[in-house]
């Protein structure tokens, strides 16, 4: 799995990748993490808003941090 944080680096983008962090090692899920922080990379995905959780290619989160169990 295929996880990136879309986001320039705020509270709530450190925030959203914490808590994705620690809802797969929960689940313990093999995945992989990446920060994506440029504007121009962040609008490739379509998003307006961040934070933003892109799983495998889509995003599934944007403009909000969700609590462990909404993710």
């Amino acid at each position: 799995m295929e996880i990136k944080v879309l986001g320039p680096g705020c509270t709530n983008c450190k925030t959203l990748d914490r808590i994705a962090h620690e809802v797969v090692q929960e689940l313990g899920i093999a995945a992989t993490f990446q920060k994506i922080e440029s504007y121009e990379d962040i609008a490739s995905y379509g998003v307006m808003s961040t934070p933003a959780l892109v799983v495998d290619g889509a995003v599934v989160i944007a403009g909000r941090v969700p609590t462990p169990r909404h993710l």
